[in-house]
């Protein structure tokens, strides 16, 4: 099963019938794969290129200065290679993935910003507004594939739980140990993860209901998105929060395969309520999970996967 791609912009420009389309499509890909890629989403290819082409500056530096950034006890700034290990949320042990990142919450005001490049900062809060914008475009084609109204959950977003990751992927010089990826197999965690990709070999994989693990081949000025475990839980299981990893290239290509992904997180703010939504339930099949304020739930998975007991030793 291939992920789709869905062209967004007959829903942005408001026409009824754009926007049950959209909703449509948008909601067959949520019900069947948990992934889709949008084009027709309104946001600058300058901006997105900008963001990428300055945060690959900030990998490029060495490490010591890079480290001068490190991660702090809620996340933010930067992480080494191997700290996370992500198929851990899923109670399997494994090496750490081969993987670094520089990571930002919705609060910009903090002391992680790295001093180089000095626009480093400028740009990523630009990226990061227009991305938020477009994750609540995004909550309205949801609740409108739901048969709820467009802005049913505008209220949920308005204070979201939202991070942005910046992800490197180096060339690997050594053969990884066993069981190692560059980012194991896992399911996100809150409601939508907008993710800028790149056709890079060594990518991102998605298990689809077979039981097959198929490429995510990225489309020009294109963002790829996936649903949650948060959207799964609201819509009781009737939306499906996919596995999905990223792999390492073989070993005869391993120089030249380096990669790097913009990833956008968007939950609700954090005392929503994520219990089962109307519509999604009935006698046959009553709501299978209780309800759970949506920031206890991200706290819980994060630290399966290491991502926060790891800052709090840092």
């Amino acid at each position: 099963m291939a992920v789709p791609v869905i062209d967004i912009a007959p829903f942005l420009e408001g026409s009824p019938e754009g926007k049950r389309r959209v909703a449509e499509q948008v909601g067959q890909a949520c019900r069947e794969i948990g992934f889709l890629t949008i084009v027709g989403h309104g946001i600058a290819p300058d901006l997105v290129q900008r963001t990428y082409d300055i945060s690959r500056q900030f990998f490029d530096l060495p490490f010591e200065e890079k480290v001068a950034v490190r991660v702090n006890s809620v996340g933010v700034g930067y992480v080494p290679l191997q700290i996370e290990s992500l198929a851990a949320s899923l109670g399997q042990k494994t090496p750490g993935d081969l993987k670094e990142s520089l990571n930002c919450g919705l609060d910009f005001n903090h002391d992680r910003w790295p001093a180089n490049p000095p626009e480093l900062r400028e740009t990523w809060i630009a990226y990061f507004k227009s991305v938020q914008s477009l994750a609540e475009s995004i909550m309205r084609i949801f609740a409108t594939a739901l048969n709820l109204p467009e802005h049913y959950f505008d209220e949920m977003v308005a204070e979201p739980q939202a991070f942005m990751r910046v992800i490197n992927y180096p060339d690997q010089k050594e053969d990884p140990l066993p069981g190692q990826l560059r980012a194991g197999e896992h399911s996100d965690y809150g409601t939508i993860t907008i993710l800028r990709s790149e056709n890079v070999i060594g990518g991102l994989q998605v298990l689809d209901k077979t039981g097959a693990w198929v490429d995510v081949v990225t489309v020009p000025n294109s963002f790829v998105i996936n649903i949650g475990d948060m959207m799964q839980y609201w819509t009781n299981d009737q939306w499906v929060s996919t596995l999905h990893r990223v792999v390492n290239p073989p070993r005869d290509k391993q120089q030249g395969a380096r990669r790097q992904s913009i990833v956008f997180f968007h939950s609700p703010n954090e005392n929503a309520l994520i219990s089962c939504l109307p519509g999604c339930s009935n006698a046959e099949q009553p709501a299978k999970y209780p309800p759970i304020l949506a920031g206890d739930h991200l706290r819980r998975k994060s630290e399966k996967a290491g991502t926060l007991a790891e800052t709090k030793s840092m």
